[in-house]
């Protein structure tokens, strides 16, 4: 919770100054207001805003709600609600205010692993739900990605403006240089990499299969980069792995540990009973 008010409050100080900036007193008072707003709309609203960026929908489909009750029960949690996204592309994520409202999101792509597989990754978002990570991942993609569509209008401002005179180039640029690293900072405050260490942990201890999860982590990582996914670079921390493509720009917001290492100790789980999933590499 401290985390979530430290940047909602990061994010109306950056509003606060931006009004200053532009209107002296009498903006910053405006944009008191509009962070006011924006503060509210985001920590009751930010799941549904990520939900609907990607249209999901509530699925009543047998397997994946009997897989996510029977690993609700297992975590001890309220059994989530069950969303499915329309992309051929498997990944998955889970959003929610609290785990008494939380959502886990399959792609339908995901349909397309073995059931062991699909099970892995479910217990994996069930995890993030039962560590009440889903929260903070939501609100932090919900304001970094406002932060990051100033910096995306400043990159094609340039982009678009290259050979012309004037100040709209350098501005853009500006923006550029300021929105991006400011966003991509603010979903790194509020994300460890140690998260996902965790979540992979606990996702195997409900499961008992660390193998499998394994399994789905290469599946999903491989596809991935052959067919990334279209959708907001701020929300990439949300999905078991990244499935942007990789650039600079969806660089700047790498939370994920390695693939590869998260693949490691997984095997290592399945191998030798070694799991350290809280250590940092």
């Amino acid at each position: 919770m401290m985390r979530t008010v430290l940047l909602l409050g990061f994010m109306t100080a950056i509003l606060l100054a931006v009004g200053f900036v532009i209107g002296g007193f009498f903006g910053m008072t405006l944009a008191l207001v509009l962070a006011i707003v924006i503060n509210f709309v985001t920590y009751w609203y930010s799941d549904r805003i990520v939900i609907r960026i990607y249209r999901a929908k509530p699925t009543d489909n047998e397997k994946l709600n009997h897989m996510v009750d029977r690993l609700a029960v297992e975590a001890k949690i309220p059994k989530p609600r069950v969303y499915l996204v329309p992309s051929d592309v498997p990944n998955a994520f889970a959003t929610g205010r609290n785990p008494d409202r939380a959502v886990v999101a399959v792609t339908e792509g995901l349909m397309n692993l073995d059931d062991d597989e699909i099970e892995g990754v479910l217990a994996h978002e069930i995890a993030h739900v039962r560590n009440k990570d889903i929260l903070i991942s939501a609100v932090a993609a919900t304001i970094a990605g406002a932060i990051s569509y100033l910096a995306q209008i400043g990159y094609w401002s340039v982009f678009l403006g290259g050979g012309r005179r004037g100040g709209g180039s350098l501005i853009g640029l500006i923006m550029i240089i300021i929105f991006a690293p400011l966003a991509a900072f603010l979903v790194k405050l509020a994300i460890s990499r140690a998260e996902e260490y965790k979540a992979d942990f606990v996702g195997a201890t409900l499961t008992k299969k660390p193998g499998a999860l394994a399994s789905a982590l290469k599946k999903i990582n491989e596809i991935a980069r052959e067919n990334p996914m279209r959708g907001s670079a701020a929300t990439s921390h949300m999905w078991i792995v990244n499935p942007f493509k990789s650039d600079w720009f969806t660089g700047l917001f790498s939370t994920h540990p390695p693939v590869a290492r998260r693949v490691k100790r997984l095997e290592d789980m399945q191998h030798e009973g070694t799991p350290e999933p809280y250590e940092m590499d």
